[in-house]
């Protein structure tokens, strides 16, 4: 009896993180989480136009380049939130072994990134919705999935992750089909004649516009990509973190990155890049509905445009759950309102995630100024924050690993070790670094500089750095030194 009793108080605690989280998501959720922030729009539409851009190889080489650079990000991060798993993954890390006042600034921004692309899935949602109803209000699919969202992850976090476990299965199994269907055709196996690699060849592919284009594309490929972090952030509510981290990490990555590579491929053989309808955002000339359409399968559109919707939701839903644990884990560190922190019955923080929610009817905006240009305004409002957080991720793992070994730690001890360090958190810096300096270099090139096209694309980097700044001022916070960063969770 005895026995049992305790099995059911050390059950009872395992169930619970430190801070008072429940931890209910499984493997399974991690590695669907991670999955459902990343294949989206970004995979479904966007990467027509990076074909379409840069040409078949240039799209290739660019996904391919920013995924290297992701995978280390990946193991940098899973190095960290294996040994110290909380919800406030990148502010609390960059705080612990960087400095508070970075810490301050990178919580803040992935706050505003997600709570902004919120905004933009819904928007999103009009202009989908519209495809079956195009003359109902934009204001009724917007409030409509807003509602969806926010329940999702207001009645429970394992309630958050078996939604987004089926919302990312339907875009995974999507993908595969798509992937058997191209190479099917590109083989002659279906659709008639084999396409081989003629559309390798047409015009001046495969890379066409030379380095400066694929360098255009390493942006939609890097926000296509953002979203893999996101299990950072569920550490905090994941079922043991130390085993289940480093096996969704091994999951994850392979996956995205093979279907992001192969579908790439698969377009690039299969659509010629000259082809402009892949210019075209639009759902109805989708790649993926291109590609369908070319194999004779009736209703290709009204298919694909179901799968964009589901991936538009689960991409909204993530976001919404990441924002508000990052809100939450701010407030918790006194970086935010005190009622933010406030967890219910169930571990669910309400009044981060009501204000969360509340910046996602901005997406309301849609229905005076047009969908198609708030929709564009936010994701260039929420494009530069996610590279800024991937670049405070590299920093806070290189000084987490150097501030471990200081303190005269076993690296054997650590449940996970990033391989490759410390060329991983490096190189990952510098791309980073390289794609957010040069998203938008043709402002500044053909005599006269864009100054709209400067504003649009760089808005979000002078903010960064006045809110890191500013918080360093007002608070004389310094770097910490490597003998004294903190290594307990709290």
């Amino acid at each position: 009896m005895k026995t049992a009793t305790k099995t059911m108080v050390a059950s009872s605690a395992a169930s619970l993180s430190e801070s008072g989280l429940r931890r209910k998501l499984k493997t399974r959720h991690l590695t669907m989480i991670s999955l459902g922030g990343t294949i989206g729009t970004g995979l479904f539409l966007a990467s027509g136009g990076a074909v379409h851009t840069a040409g078949p190889g240039g799209a290739l080489a660019a996904y391919i380049a920013i995924g290297i650079m992701v995978y280390f990000l990946m193991t940098s991060l899973a190095e960290m939130a294996a040994y110290m798993p909380v919800s406030g993954s990148f502010s609390t890390y960059a705080t612990k072994f960087v400095d508070p006042a970075l810490g301050f600034a990178l919580g803040w921004n992935y706050w505003y990134n997600w709570a902004i692309t919120i905004a933009a899935e819904l928007s999103a949602v009009t202009m989908i919705m519209k495809f079956w109803f195009p003359h109902s209000p934009s204001l009724l699919w917007s409030a409509l999935c807003l509602g969806i969202m926010f329940l999702l992850n207001y009645l429970s976090v394992k309630g958050f992750g078996e939604a987004e476990y089926w919302f990312s299965l339907i875009k995974v199994a999507t993908v595969i089909v798509f992937l058997i269907v191209s190479f099917l055709m590109i083989f002659g196996i279906m659709g008639g004649e084999a396409i081989g690699f003629k559309n390798f060849t047409i015009g001046d592919a495969p890379f066409h516009g030379g380095f400066m284009a694929m360098l255009g594309i390493f942006m939609a490929a890097g926000f296509s990509f953002q979203g893999t972090e996101l299990l950072g952030v569920a550490a905090g509510e994941t079922e043991d973190p130390k085993r289940s981290i480093p096996r969704a990490i091994r999951r994850v990555f392979w996956r995205i990155l093979l279907f992001y590579v192969l579908a790439i491929l698969a377009i690039g053989l299969l659509i010629p890049y000259t082809d402009e309808r892949l210019a075209n955002g639009d759902v109805t000339v989708s790649p993926f509905t291109l590609v369908f359409d070319k194999a004779g399968i009736a209703f290709a559109a009204s298919v694909m445009n179901a799968v964009i919707l589901t991936a538009v939701l689960s991409a909204g839903n993530s976001g919404m759950y990441a924002s508000t644990r990052m809100l939450w884990d701010l407030a918790r560190e006194g970086k935010a309102p005190k009622f933010l922190a406030k967890l219910d019955k169930r571990g669910v923080p309400v009044n981060a995630l009501i204000v969360t929610s509340s910046i996602g009817t901005l997406a309301f905006l849609a229905s005076f100024f047009g969908d198609g240009v708030v929709y564009t305004w936010l994701l260039n409002a929420s494009g530069m924050s996610g590279f800024i957080a991937w670049l405070g991720i590299a920093i806070s793992h290189y000084r987490f690993r150097k501030a471990y070994i200081a303190q005269g730690k076993n690296l054997d001890d650590l449940p996970y070790k990033a391989k490759w360090f410390p060329f991983g958190p490096i190189f990952a810096f510098l791309v980073c670094t390289i794609v957010i300096l040069g998203q938008n270099y043709q402002a500044f090139i053909g005599g006269t500089i864009d100054w709209y096209g400067v504003l649009v694309s760089y808005i979000g980097l002078p903010l960064f750095i006045i809110v890191w700044l500013g918080y360093k001022f007002v608070k004389k916070t310094k770097i910490v030194p490597l003998h004294e960063c903190d290594f307990e969770q709290k």
